[in-house]
């Protein structure tokens, strides 16, 4: 197993992000907000690739940080070979109608070549909340 890199041409996943409120099972009283996000994440590079842990740093309104860490993702950890997809979703519950979130898988090519995957900031908002 050689070290990290950064992504290149070579090893690289791109991430795309959804994200949802689900009212049924937040609790505003409480100050519990549920938000669903569905990730895309596809090869494209040129050498297949595993995903082995994921790391999620979820921010709340009031500055409040949960940084989340392990293996897969929904209990897998999909490889992925050039061109292919993987989609699943999951749920992040915070104590504010708005927050973010971002992180990064860890992948490991089939050449032994470890390399993060970035998910880009997004954020996670009650409807209607933000103009």
């Amino acid at each position: 197993m050689r070290g990290m890199i950064e992504q290149t041409p070579d090893y690289r996943i791109e991430i795309a992000v959804r994200s949802v409120y689900i009212d049924d099972e937040s609790e505003p009283d409480a100050n519990k907000y549920v938000f669903a996000y569905t990730i895309t994440m596809r090869n494209v590079g040129t050498v297949p690739a595993q995903l082995l842990t994921r790391h999620w740093i979820i921010t709340d309104a009031d500055g409040k940080v949960q940084e989340v860490r392990g293996d897969g993702v929904v209990g897998e950890q999909p490889h992925l070979v050039p061109g292919e997809d993987f989609e699943y979703t999951s749920a992040a519950l915070i104590e504010t109608p708005v927050g973010t979130m971002a992180g990064s898988y860890q992948m490991m090519a089939d050449d032994g070549v470890s390399f993060d995957a970035k998910v880009p900031l997004f954020r996670l908002s009650i409807p209607n909340i933000l103009h």
